[in-house]
This record gives C-alpha cells, structure tokens and sequence, in this order.
C-alpha cells in the first residue's frame, strides 16, 4: 500500500494542475454548438469591425468646418444603402444609424441638436467635437489582427465576434471524458426505495450537475460494493476516461477498499489527505493517462472539494489558459473565529460586496442545505485565526451565481 503523508492546500492545488500534460485533440463544430468550449487556434480577423466608416446615431452628417453655417440636407441615407454618397461644403446628410457615412463628411450630429428651417436647411443647435459619432473602419478589430486567442472560453460575446466575421465553425479542443461513481453499500439511487439504515446517493447526483455547470458533461457509473475484489475489476475498465472520480471509501474504515482497489490497477497518488476543512479525506494521481480524484464521502466535503480542486483541472484539460477560480473582493459582515493551523472552506453569500458565512460556520461535511444557502466559497490560509467584520477579503463565486 502506497503511504501518503497529508499536503497543504496549494500544494494540492498545484500538483493537481500539474497533472494534465497532455494538449487536448481538436474537433470542428457548429458556432452555436460551441458555447463553452476553448478555441484550439488563433483566429484572425478577416472582415474589418466594423467593415465601414458609420454612424453611431440618427443625426446628420457634415464637415465639422462647417458647424457655424446653415447646411443644405443633400437627401438621406439609411443602414443598408449601398449608394456611393459624397459630402461637398456647405452640404450635409440625414442619416441613419449604423449607415455609412458619405465620404468627406467627418462628424455626426444627433437630430434633436439640430434646427431645420423651411428651405431645408440645417443649423446646429450644440457645439460638437470633430468625429462625434463617428464610428470608423476597423476600429474594434482590423483585418489580420487576432480576433480571439487559442485557449480563449468562448461564452456569448465570442459567439457574438465570430458570427460578426461570418465565421459558422469554430475549432475547438475536445472536451476531457469523466467517469463519476459512488462507494457504500448502504446507498441507495434517488429511484429507489431507502430503508432507515439507508441513505440516497447524493454525491454522485451533485458532481454530475457541478460539472454540466461548467460545460463538462460526466458518465454516471454506478455505485462500488465495499468490496475489494469487485472494486478491483471495476477500475480495471475505467482507464479510457481521461477523469476518473469517486467519492467516499477512501478513508481508514476497514471496508475502505477504493485506494487499494486503484492501487492494484496502477494508480500513482500525489497525496492522500489535504490539510483542509471541509475534505482532508481527498486522494488525487493518475493511472496511467486517467486522472484519478478520490472525494470525501459525505456530500458537503464531496462538493466543496470537487468545485476547489476538478472543476481547475477539468478547465486545464479543455485547453483552458486560465483554469483557476476566479476571485472577487468583498467585506466580511461579521466576526468570524477560525481553527488554525489548517485551511478552512467557508461557505456563505455574496450581496452588495458584503460576505455573510453561512450557518455561523457550524455545518457539518455530511449536511447538503448550506451548499443551497451559498452562493460563493472563502478559503483561507493555515495562519488565520480570526476574520473581523469589514475586513477585506478574497472570494470564489458559485457558477450560477456570477
């Protein structure tokens, strides 16, 4: 049996990205079939943004000399119009927004600053810089420039910039294969009947969905009798997931036989036992070219420990070039004491950059509801003892929560 001492929380942190080495394959898909994959390469920008000189407003177009005289309106222009239009002194356009603007004109003028007067002449009735509502050529992005990087997550604005290039696929990398299951013969499915004795497999419900939140999609694969024998077999065919995740069985109790069960299939563990609470009870290596993350058992420390320590790695195993957690600042709402000597996971709720913990800090692992009253994670170092309302600091969003 492979001993293990316990490492701290960064260390965890650290050596679990440094697994993935391996650049992800690549696959061709539809734009409105590729929200929340990583680009595979760098796009260049093959269609100026925007592609002509236009008006960013209703108004009038003319030459900013000519703002002191009464202008002659030459006709208007609408978005769309592809009739080549030319600006002489004295003259000036109605125009559109998003029309493009005739040429020699420099400056656009909106219509409620303007006065027309019965020989359809145009005065302004504002002073205006040169170039006011000008939007022109190429100032978002010009041609040949990098429109969006490798490794860039494409969310809705991406969406968005590629359709503006008529750009209808996107490579992608290919999103990493998960395998999830449960240990315990005492769970039982949410289908299922449970006796007193019994309780339902949450965990294996709750990491399928934490993941489906951050655009993984996870295979469920059912749960492992407390059997060594049996769990031996089971991993055997589990080394064609890139991500291999269970939950509970990895602790001291005599029916613990997930770690040896990995073990005996090659399973090569960086660390058994992380100094933090919630989750010291997490065991993360590889077998082979399989990622393994062994969580804690009860379905708080499960949770928590799968959002801190896989959704960072599954992100790096997409490709992603900013797999962390994100962090924002906010102020404490009260007081808090903390045992130190080791990291504490606190849940609580962001509001109005205010960071109220949950339930006082007194939850147990085993309990499910404050992960339903959080919506965001404090994590703190092994130093601190103590948090003081109004103090800064630094915390992690829940996904549905940003």
């Amino acid at each position: 049996m492979q001993k293990l001492t316990s490492v701290s929380l960064k260390e965890a942190k650290q050596s679990s990205l440094a697994l993935v080495k391996v650049k992800p394959t690549s696959l061709w898909l539809p734009v409105h079939k590729a929200l929340g994959r990583v680009i595979a390469k760098n796009i260049i920008c093959k269609k100026d943004l925007p592609a002509f000189n236009n008006s960013a407003l209703d108004g009038y177009a003319f030459q900013s000399a000519d703002s002191h005289k009464a202008l002659i309106i030459k006709g208007t222009v609408f978005a769309g119009d592809t009739t080549h239009t030319k600006l002489q002194p004295g003259e000036c356009y109605k125009i559109m927004t998003g029309a493009k603007i005739p040429d020699n004109a420099d400056t656009i003028i909106g219509i409620e600053d303007t006065r027309v007067d019965e020989n359809n002449l145009m005065s302004l009735t504002k002073t205006v810089k040169k170039g006011n509502a000008f939007r022109v050529k190429g100032e978002e992005v010009s041609r040949g420039n990098i429109l969006l990087h490798e490794g860039t997550l494409l969310d809705s604005s991406c969406i968005a910039l590629l359709v503006s290039q008529g750009i209808s696929e996107v490579e992608v990398y290919r999103n990493p294969t998960i395998a999830i299951f449960s240990t315990g013969n005492e769970l039982k499915e949410p289908w299922e009947e449970a006796g007193e004795d019994e309780i339902y497999n949450v965990n294996s419900s709750a990491l399928i969905a934490l993941f489906k939140e951050y655009g993984f999609d996870a295979d469920y694969c059912g749960v492992i009798p407390d059997n060594l024998e049996q769990s031996k077999a089971y991993f055997k065919e589990m080394k064609r997931y890139d991500l291999l995740v269970t939950t509970g069985g990895i602790s001291m109790g005599e029916a613990d036989f997930v770690e040896e069960a990995l073990l005996f299939n090659g399973l090569k563990a960086l660390f058994h036992g992380v100094n933090i609470k919630p989750g010291r009870p997490t065991m993360i290596g590889n077998m082979g070219s399989t990622i393994v993350a062994s969580m804690p058992g009860n379905p708080l420390a499960a949770f928590v420990n799968a959002f801190l320590f896989l959704v960072p790695v599954l992100k790096k195993m997409q490709g992603n070039k900013n797999p962390g957690h994100p962090t924002i600042t906010a102020q404490m709402a009260e007081d808090l004491k903390i045992k130190p000597n080791r990291s504490n996971l606190i849940l609580g709720t962001y509001h109005d950059g205010i960071f109220s913990v949950t339930m006082e800090n007194r939850y147990g692992s085993g309990m499910v509801s404050p992960i339903l009253q959080s919506n965001a994670l404090l994590v703190t170092d092994e130093q601190t003892d103590k948090l003081s309302q109004g103090e800064y600091v630094k915390i992690i969003l829940f996904k549905g929560f940003f």
